[in-house]
């Protein structure tokens, strides 16, 4: 099975390949003819040159001779019926009368005739151009020819420069490529020979990244965690129910950091390796694959908060600090929040006041989560409405099937498994152990194509009435 860098070399190697074979072809065809059209030019002036002299010349003969010395142009002079009036390359009492000559025949229409034609004369292929020009009381035709062995021998002098040209931009692509590919095999190394180390408790391993500033931020986050672990290790012996549901978490945060972390990574690789590669890439294109290297970094750490986070809650590592506020005022700001992240969505809340006397802070991380929740997954408003004790919050959107309602709350578990985000499924699960903590429950229903309403009651979180006293 090939590495990550062989398979990211070889697969650029055949993408730089197939592109270099097309450019080379069509700069081939593209040079050739723009070398062809040059030349044919060329002629032209030449020819246009000879017509102001024309008028002048009285030995025809010795003149395109002369010509032909000064330039190496074949040059031709025909008479309107076809007959040769002079040519500086063969005896022109031997050649064919040359009215039937395609390039005669144009120039009769048009200003210029042009063709590409073996010549007999001097068995060669030549460029011809024909122009049709007075003379004295008639016209004559004044034509022009250059060999195309001329030609194509300064066209694959220019190739051939172009060709290693190309040969070594293609050596200097891959050269980089795998000193890229280097730096990223060595730092995703370290992390799974880190995670290898930590799955087998050694906790006293050390983890070095090198070369990429997310890898670093990956490591140090890892690192905390593992510090984490290794302190719960050392309470085995007085706490060993609890160190096995500390284990199972472990487990499960590295089989989810080893799954999820794949999209963010790739990301970073790829933006990264793409900057590394083309120094030239534009500001603008270079700064948009900053940002998105920047995001999903930011994607990662916020993966790794909500993962301590769900590992507090379901240890109880947290306490509930009671405080006395209003329901719908907290409703109202959590709503007005969302809503700068979810725009042109509307959170309709019809929740009156209300007293409650529990943790603020839990209860407002409760309402984020199902609001979130249904933001994402309904395209329609969504409603926070309070009916009686209970606190409900319903969309309109995809619903959930019947055979998934009981593993919506599990750790990890989302309903559209080909999404990602930063939440890794752990809303509802962090929602279910919160709420288990305020003396309340998750309470869901919902129909599949129609919607879902997620809810909870508040009877235990309404602040006592003050007793009498007669």
């Amino acid at each position: 099975m090939l590495k990550i860098h062989q398979i990211f070399i070889l697969k650029f190697l055949l993408l730089f390949l197939g592109a270099l074979f097309i450019t080379s072809i069509i700069s081939y065809l593209t040079l050739k003819s723009t070398i062809i059209e040059h030349n044919k030019n060329h002629l032209k002036h030449a020819i246009e040159l000879i017509e102001i002299e024309l008028e002048n010349l009285s030995d025809l003969d010795a003149y395109v001779a002369k010509i032909y010395k000064q330039t190496s142009l074949r040059t031709t002079l025909i008479a309107e019926n076809g007959a040769i009036l002079a040519e500086s390359n063969a005896d022109k009492t031997e050649m064919d009368n040359h009215a039937s000559r395609l390039e005669v025949m144009q120039s009769n229409s048009q200003i210029y005739g042009d063709i590409i034609r073996y010549s007999k004369t001097v068995n060669a292929d030549f460029l011809y151009v024909a122009k049709k020009a007075a003379y004295r009381d008639g016209h004559i035709y004044i034509r022009l020819s250059m060999s195309l062995v001329q030609i194509m021998n300064d066209f694959y002098s220019l190739w051939t420069k172009l060709f290693f040209i190309f040969f070594g931009i293609l050596l200097l692509a891959a050269f980089v490529s795998h000193q890229m590919s280097k730096r990223v095999v060595y730092d995703i190394s370290q992390i799974t020979n880190y995670l290898d180390e930590v799955s087998n408790k050694n906790y006293k391993a050390i983890l070095k990244t090198k070369y990429f500033y997310e890898f670093l931020q990956i490591s140090l986050l890892l690192k905390n965690l593992v510090k984490k672990l290794s302190k719960n290790e050392k309470k085995k012996s007085k706490h060993m129910a609890k160190l096995r549901l500390i284990n199972k978490q472990k487990n499960d945060i590295l089989s989810a950091i080893s799954h999820e972390f794949k999209n963010p990574v790739a990301s970073i690789i790829g933006y990264s390796q793409t900057i590394q590669d083309d120094g030239e890439m534009p500001k603008n294109i270079r700064d948009k694959f900053l940002g998105k290297i920047t995001s999903n970094g930011e994607k990662i750490s916020k993966m790794l908060d909500r993962l301590t986070l769900s590992v507090k809650l379901e240890n109880g590592d947290l306490k509930v600090n009671k405080s006395e506020f209003e329901l719908g005022q907290l409703c109202h700001e959590v709503a007005s929040n969302l809503l700068l992240k979810h725009k042109n969505r509307d959170i309709v809340v019809l929740v009156e006041s209300s007293t409650l006397f529990t943790d603020k802070t839990m209860l407002e991380l409760v309402l984020i989560n199902l609001i979130d929740n249904a933001l994402k997954y309904s395209k329609d408003d969504i409603v926070v409405v309070l009916e009686g004790q209970r606190l409900l919050v319903k969309d309109s959107g995809i619903g959930i099937k019947e055979d998934e309602l009981q593993k919506v709350t599990s750790k990890f578990y989302r309903v559209d498994k080909n999404s990602w985000d930063n939440s890794m499924g752990l809303g509802l699960a962090m929602v279910t152990y919160t709420l288990k903590l305020l003396d309340s429950s998750l309470e869901l229903e919902s129909k599949f194509g129609k919607g879902s309403t997620f809810g909870f009651g508040i009877a235990k979180m309404v602040k006592p009435a003050k007793s009498l006293i007669g």
